[in-house]
């Protein structure tokens, strides 16, 4: 890749601002009301430091080797034991892309009613122009959108924690805090097979990478508060009530639009990206555009107001991809297996992991899943290690 088309710590930035800024995780940020806002808060804060540390590992990895998210996963799994990854990476993706454009043309269908499916094809043919575009050229695109977002997030903000906000709300019975927790992980986990996308073309891997890594998480973190703190003064997770009662208009469907396009683009683009793996190089600008229109189809078809199981399922597949991917290349430093087809052990201990988490959502911890499960993974892969083994001798 030549010079020129690298991209700098501050693209990145904006590509992940843009990725934050999301009605999905506004609407997972209403799920959090009724823990109030200071357990809430409490929540959402421990959720993002798991979720993005291990996205930020993810990130460099890529940056480091200059590979996209599933080729080095490669590394850790083999060459066609990551193909499994590529292909359960590409399906989650056409899902986020569905669910994207569904929740965003429903947020929109609140604020301006009409046929929904008119406003998935608006979402969804902006989207398209966005990949038409490129990543690597959306760079004055990007910040022009980034700045309107900023501005008119910032109202929204305001709308909601002015106008009569009750800060000190009791707490009332459903989520555990344990499960807020996971639900605020599961968010920056999603993004783990698609950062490498990106900070694989950084000038400065590691700069990029820890850019990325602040602005998603800032902004995400900021995004679940806005969605709490929508919920606990509506008692509701209607965001389109509050853009209406504020009065918002024109702005408030800028809002909902662009962020949901400047989100969905990622997805979709990753889809593209984590195809090639699958198939071969070049073809992933038009599986893009494919999985695009694929989700603007299952978006008019299917309900998807609730997404809790959809996210406990990706961090039950890529909680413990990471641990033994960040295990094997930070600790071991032996993540050389893409030439190989499979490394069995590797993927063995993976396949403990995912049934860990599966057993541990049943558990109500403190911490949540991700945390404990990463770790018990680590552990097992540190232990099966050769270099375990001759340490022993």
């Amino acid at each position: 890749m030549s010079e020129q088309k690298k991209t700098t710590s501050f693209q990145n930035g904006l590509i992940w601002f843009g990725a934050g800024v999301s009605i999905a995780e506004i609407l997972t940020g209403t799920y959090f009301a009724p823990l109030g806002f200071a357990k809430g808060l409490a929540a959402i804060l421990i959720g993002h430091i798991i979720g993005c540390t291990m996205f930020f590992f993810s990130g460099l990895i890529g940056g480091r080797t200059r590979k996209s998210a599933m080729e080095s996963v490669k590394l850790s799994f083999g060459g066609r034991g990551g193909l499994i990854f590529a292909a359960l990476n590409v399906l989650q993706l056409v899902g986020w892309t569905a669910i994207m454009i569904y929740d965003g043309a429903g947020a929109v269908g609140g604020i301006f009613p009409g046929h929904a499916w008119i406003w998935c094809l608006v979402i969804g043919g902006l989207i398209l122009l966005w990949i038409a575009i490129g990543i690597t050229n959306l760079g004055p695109v990007n910040q022009v959108a980034m700045a309107a977002l900023f501005i008119l997030t910032i109202v929204l903000c305001k709308v909601i924690f002015t106008k009569g906000f009750v800060w000190t709300v009791p707490a009332k019975s459903g989520l555990s805090f344990g499960a807020a927790i996971e639900l605020a992980v599961a968010m920056p986990l999603s993004w783990l097979p698609l950062i490498s996308d990106y900070t694989r073309e950084a000038d400065k891997p590691f700069s990029a990478t820890l850019t990325s890594t602040l602005v998603y998480g800032g902004v995400s973190t900021w995004m679940y508060i806005i969605g709490m703190g929508a919920a606990i003064l509506t008692g509701g997770g209607d965001i389109a009530t509050i853009m209406v009662k504020a009065g918002l208009g024109i702005a408030a469907l800028v809002i909902v639009i662009l962020s949901t396009v400047t989100t969905t683009f990622l997805d979709a683009w990753s889809a593209g990206i984590s195809t090639e793996s699958l198939w071969k190089p070049g073809t992933g600008k038009n599986v893009a555009l494919i999985a695009t229109v694929i989700g603007m189809v299952l978006a008019m078809i299917f309900p998807m107001d609730d997404i809790t199981d959809f996210l406990y399922l990706i961090g039950s597949v890529f909680a413990p991809m990471i641990a033994v991917q960040i295990a094997d290349y930070f600790i071991l430093k032996k993540a050389d297996s893409a030439g190989q087809a499979w490394n069995v052990r590797n993927l063995i201990v993976w396949a403990i992991g995912f049934v860990l988490y599966r057993l541990l959502m049943k558990v109500d911890l403190p911490v949540g899943s991700t945390l404990p499960d990463m770790a018990v993974t680590m552990v097992i892969l540190l232990i099966a290690s050769p270099k375990a083994k001759k340490a022993k001798n």
